[in-house]
């Protein structure tokens, strides 16, 4: 009975005591609960958060010991004179969101999760986002059973080249836009136990991966998805990628999908279903070691957008744009920019009546090509062959 009473009664009594609180009563509170444990080391002289206290009612839910020292306090604040060689932090079961719990906390190096017996987190958004020195992070034991949101949970992890996610249960999972975005030094990521079929945004979510050479997403389920723009942009290393399974019958955006996945050499998107897709600029931009691209079966009935959609794709020889309903397109600026391979190219069919902006649209493609353009009935108009006078670089 004494050990209930004093869990009745011990968030009440908590606001009232000391700073410092009895290690004798918190191992009995930590073995009677669901405790989070983290150990934390952070980087020497330098000083800043290392963790994130969301509001001032929760901040007696967060328990934090200096170098094993019983020392409760209520700063989130490391100076930069402080000889702080480890930082455990226990937070107990009132907190249920770990949003922006580590969010641009640039002085930590190391995060390692000891003990995680809980599934009553819904959020993890920006959990760890901009932890730029970040390099080592233990999350084997998450439980993420409850997790709804993951979108920049990684986001900015520059240094972070190593990530275990096997054991994430991403059931209930809504949302993984930026979740990797911009994490450069990242090597592999393994998805094989992910389970999307629940996620609708998928935006960002690769984006600037610069050092990941070959993604297996084969087994994602994108059955819910609408929006994929800039999935993989700038993915630059990437040289394997399989997604000919993906389930694209709800995307609507696909933004810059793979821009500037420079050194892909193949890329199959012959199951792509892109009836609901409205924005398609971009899409292929900067893939300039694809040699063919398979786009016959696009349906673009709904597209307004396709600008940069092919722009330096310099290696391809031979694309069928054929089939392309253009009715709706307002601009193609750049669309077919810098494609100094391709010999030929069918726009017969396409209909310019709406088309606002399609200055550019052939710029840097051979003279052989452009001529027969020209030859063309296909209502473009001379300010698609001309040569812009701007610095391109700053478009």
């Amino acid at each position: 009975m004494g050990n209930i009473n004093f869990l009745n009664n011990f968030n009440e009594d908590l606001r009232n005591i000391e700073p410092h609180l009895s290690i004798n009563h918190f191992k009995e509170y930590s073995e009677l609960n669901s405790l989070i444990e983290i150990e934390i080391i952070p980087v020497k002289n330098q000083s800043g958060n290392f963790i994130n206290i969301p509001d001032k009612e929760d901040e007696i839910y967060f328990h934090i010991y200096f170098n094993n020292n019983v020392e409760e306090i209520k700063r989130n604040y490391l100076n930069e004179n402080e000889n702080i060689e480890k930082i455990k932090i226990v937070i107990d079961p009132q907190i249920k969101s770990f949003y922006k719990l580590f969010s641009e906390c640039k002085i930590v190096k190391s995060i390692n999760f000891i003990k995680f017996d809980r599934n009553n987190i819904y959020s993890m958004s920006h959990m760890f986002s901009g932890c730029s020195s970040l390099k080592e992070l233990n999350i084997t034991n998450f439980n993420t059973d409850s997790v709804t949101d993951m979108s920049y949970m990684f986001n900015k992890c520059l240094l972070l080249k190593d990530l275990n996610i096997t054991n994430f249960n991403t059931n209930n999972v809504i949302n993984m836009s930026f979740m990797f975005n911009e994490c450069e030094s990242l090597k592999e990521l393994d998805f094989l136990s992910f389970n999307t079929e629940n996620v609708t945004d998928m935006s960002y979510m690769f984006h600037a991966c610069t050092s990941l050479k070959e993604l297996n997403l084969s087994y994602l389920n994108t059955s819910n998805v609408k929006d994929m723009s800039y999935m993989f942009r700038l993915c630059s290393s990437l040289k394997d990628l399989n997604v000919s399974n993906f389930n694209t019958n709800n995307v609507t955006n696909m933004s810059f999908m793979f821009s500037w996945c420079s050194s892909l050499k193949e890329l199959n998107v012959t199951n792509f279903n892109t009836s609901n897709v409205i924005y398609m600029d971009g899409i292929f931009d900067g893939c300039e070691l694809l040699k063919e691209l398979n786009v016959s079966n696009f349906n673009t009935n709904n597209v307004i957008n396709m600008k940069y959609m092919f722009a330096c794709c310099s290696s391809l020889k031979e694309l069928d744009v054929s089939n392309f309903n253009t009715n709706n397109v307002t601009n193609m600026f750049f669309m077919f920019k810098g494609c100094s391979s391709l010999k030929d190219l069918d726009i017969t069919n396409f209909d310019t009546k709406k088309v606002d902006n399609m200055s550019y649209m052939f710029y840097k493609c051979s003279k052989e090509l452009t001529s027969k353009i020209r030859a063309q009935n296909n209502g473009i108009r001379e300010e698609a062959f001309a040569t812009p006078v701007f610095d391109e670089q700053k478009i």
